[in-house]
């Protein structure tokens, strides 16, 4: 897996009756249903916030609330409602032959990189242990549904590293290889002023776009993109494809360029040990939320300036000041109420795709099936290009990417060693097509489909962040970059709007005024309480 990443680093949500009235007072539940909720609200006097999604953007939402209350000193409740049984959304683990004494696996979110300001924080604030995916040493190679285009890795000596980039010189030339990095290190510099004091407030994603001055990168495909910039097209539809295919199974000339900058920006790529889904567990215990997981919410009615919420478990609505909608709206099946706001949000195609894992006692893939002898060794990392298909109309491959992840049990006899790998693909990979790429070597399979990234085609057009008052939308984030780490950016965001809506605040206090007494005068002096550090390690949100 090391070995992808060093590759592309070097490029680098009815009337009551009179009686029934009377009769109200004594029994409650024949009170009106929004009467009883609404009361509710009243008598407590205490904000309340319902957000849906524990995924990375509803538990950041809530993490960042009890940041923000605790600084604003103001009182809010979070209820985090959750359809799945388990928190972490696109990020959860299997356990190899459903043995929890096994190291776990990752389905979805696989990696995030040391650029992930939050989630590099969470990870260090909540002491997870990370391991870097650069430490490995297993062989690239990108293959075209007919051959492998190069091979990269498979050792870490001066001289292997020195035959790589022999290798990759004499393929790309030196401009391609060094411009693109140029271009995606302007992206990036752009980017990580989102964790600084100066971060941009942005009410919509637009406006965003602007600030970062980042419309090219929108409007064009990734192909296009890299190609008016000079960029080889060699270079672009293998190594830059190859990152597209296997971060978000799309190809280079149907995604926007700004989703392909970010596929290459994969310095210091790395994992957390037992499962990325701890993070957002954490973001969830301390934001002190009541969580409820197995909850599907069914409808959301606003009326008399509070949403009132109803789940598969409830027997009533709840009434809430505010909604955070972290999932993607067309899959939650949530009835709205004005049924306009649903028409706001426009319908998110994603990219349905298959994750086969499996174990195996074959050190490497069979030869025989990528054209090579018996003897042959075969790359244990494979990314994929489409550009066979479109030069030569070669067969598409049968994978986007497939990749060894290590031992199922370190400590396993020699004799007895399995891997666990994990293939991304468009449809099913059936037994027999497993038997054939791994000799007939398969032992436990684990099968999984879903709809694991938008699909991302050039856009200047992004759903509303704030779909009415008070219900805020953290999914308008996704047709612009989809991470796990932009999802507790645009979370952070919305906490942001929402503490100024309610509360004349934000995220982090405004500066306060204090006044004495000058010379005859009042005089206003202005005292920043909170310190701006500008620091590397400043991290706007966990810091003020």
């Amino acid at each position: 897996m090391v070995a992808s990443i060093r590759l592309l680093c070097f490029c680098s949500c009815l009337a009551i009756t009179a009686n029934a009235f009377e009769l109200s007072s004594f029994l409650p539940f024949l009170k009106s249903t929004h009467e009883g909720a609404a009361l509710e609200i009243s008598e407590t006097a205490v904000h309340r916030v319902a957000i849906i999604g524990a995924g990375a953007g509803g538990s950041s939402a809530a993490f960042w609330i009890s940041k923000a209350k605790r600084r604003s000193e103001v009182e809010v409740e979070v209820d985090v409602y959750e359809a799945s049984e388990y928190i972490g959304g696109r990020s959860t683990v299997v356990y190899p032959y459903n043995n929890t004494q096994l190291k776990p696996v990752e389905l979805g979110a696989s990696i995030f990189v040391k650029n992930n300001k939050n989630l590099w924080r969470a990870s260090q604030e909540f002491n997870l242990t990370r391991f870097n995916f650069e430490d490995d040493d297993d062989e690239t190679g990108i293959w075209d549904g007919e051959k492998f285009v190069l091979t990269l890795g498979g050792g870490k000596t001066f001289w292997s590293s020195w035959w790589d980039n022999l290798k990759l010189l004499w393929r790309y030339g030196y401009s391609s290889p060094t411009n693109t990095q140029k271009l995606v290190l302007s992206m990036l510099t752009r980017f990580v002023t989102l964790y600084t004091p100066e971060s941009p407030r942005f009410e919509n994603v637009s406006s965003l776009t602007t600030d970062f001055q980042w419309q090219e990168l929108l409007i064009r495909t990734g192909a296009e993109y890299f190609d008016v910039h000079g960029i080889s097209r060699k270079f672009s539809r293998e190594i830059i494809e190859a990152a597209t295919r296997v971060n978000y199974g799309q190809n280079l000339d149907r995604i926007h360029a700004l989703e392909s900058a970010c596929s290459l920006a994969a310095s210091g790529a790395s994992s957390i040990q037992g499962g990325n889904f701890q993070m957002f567990e954490n973001f969830l215990k301390k934001s002190g939320a009541q969580v409820h997981l197995n909850t599907t919410v069914k409808t959301l009615e606003h009326k008399d300036g509070l949403w009132y919420l109803t789940t598969s478990t409830s027997i009533r609505p709840t009434a809430y000041n505010n909604i955070i909608l972290a999932a993607p709206f067309h899959s939650t099946g949530i009835s709205l109420s004005p049924s306009s706001l649903a028409s706001q949000i426009p319908e998110q195609p994603y990219v349905h795709l298959h994750v086969t894992l499996l174990s195996t006692t074959a050190p490497h893939p069979n030869p025989a099936y990528f054209g090579f002898k018996d003897t042959a060794r075969v790359p244990t990392t494979i990314l994929t290009t489409y550009e066979g298909v479109r030069v030569s109309g070669v067969k598409e491959p049968e994978f986007n990417s497939l990749t060894y992840h290590g031992l199922v049990d370190e400590s396993a006899p020699e004799g007895e060693r399995e891997w666990v790998v994990k293939i991304f693909s468009k449809v099913r990979l059936e037994d027999e097509w497993l038997a054939e790429v791994f000799g007939g070597k398969v032992g436990w399979v684990y099968r999984k489909e879903w709809d694991a990234y938008p699909e991302l085609p050039p856009t200047i057009k992004f759903p509303p962040i704030k779909l009415e008052k008070g219900f805020y939308y953290v999914n308008a984030f996704e047709p612009f970059i989809s991470t796990m780490e932009t999802e507790t950016i645009s979370a952070r965001n919305i906490v942001d709007i929402l503490f100024r809506d309610e509360f004349d605040t934000g995220i982090c206090p405004p500066p306060v005024l204090e006044q004495f007494e000058g010379e005859g005068e009042q005089e206003v002096l202005q005292i920043e309480k909170i310190t701006k550090k500008t620091s590397d390690d400043f991290v706007l949100g966990w810091e003020c």
